[in-house]
């Protein structure tokens, strides 16, 4: 959900939350999409132990869009160091924003106005996302920052010691000479961030990545106005690693 709670019918004007699930489950089992990274985690990891207890499920991919990706590093720590009773098999991340996000980025003053390089659709995300950003968040989205997951990522410690991690990540939009640290970038989330380039083997020791010049979502697409297929949760390519990944886990 995009707000604290259970499953409940979304707003008419809002993005983030999906209802219909066969089961509806508590508050202490859902997340809320825009709080804090961990306490998604948190959430994230009671599912997966209902899983095992209610379905006596032993072994778990998981696959992670955009935050829900750090959600997931989130929970498999917390299943390290609780010993569940489940095996977290391998991960993939779609879009994940590892190394902070381009929108949150902005809004703290880590990407400035300059970084835009012009580009007409980043420019409109400069005007827009601080603003969104002030009334809709919930904590989020200054734990989507450089700043932030520097010491978040050190945090997680050797908790994905022997499990396999792919990451991919789109690079639609792009500028010569920009930021390195932005672009390419899905929209949303940069090629520098959603391939974790920052981020230390020691944290992340077993890892392929994957990039091809798409948006994050069929959101981004859609306010584009691009075909679907252009978006790295629709791509018919992006799907494929997706399962490649599973297989070879």
């Amino acid at each position: 959900m995009d707000d604290w709670g259970p499953v409940k019918e979304p707003a008419a004007d809002s993005f983030g939350p999906f209802t219909g699930g066969p089961v509806p489950l508590p508050d202490t089992m859902t997340i809320m999409s825009v709080g804090d990274i961990d306490n998604s985690g948190e959430k994230l990891h009671r599912f997966l132990r209902y899983l095992a207890a209610e379905y006596a499920v032993t072994e778990i991919d998981l696959v992670g869009h955009s935050n829900g990706g750090l959600y997931a590093r989130s929970a498999i720590r917390l299943a390290r160091l609780t010993e569940a009773p489940f095996r977290v098999r391998s991960l993939i991340t779609l879009g994940t924003p590892h190394g902070g996000s381009v929108p949150g980025r902005m809004t703290i003053g880590e990407l400035t106005e300059a970084d835009t390089m012009g580009e007409p659709f980043s420019e409109k995300l400069f005007d827009f996302w601080p603003r969104y950003a002030l009334q809709g968040d919930r904590g989020l989205n200054v734990q989507d920052t450089e700043h932030y997951l520097d010491g978040w990522n050190l945090a997680q410690g050797d908790a994905l010691d022997g499990i396999p991690v792919t990451l991919m990540a789109g690079g639609y939009f792009t500028a010569d000479g920009g930021n390195p640290s932005m672009w390419p970038y899905d929209g949303l989330v940069s090629i520098h961030s959603g391939l974790a380039l920052g981020i230390a083997d020691s944290v992340m020791p077993m890892r392929a990545t994957w990039s091809a010049p798409l948006t994050h979502s069929i959101f981004v697409s859609h306010a584009i106005e691009a075909d679907w297929q252009t978006a790295l949760t629709w791509n018919i390519d992006a799907l494929a690693r997706v399962g490649q990944a599973l297989d070879e886990a």
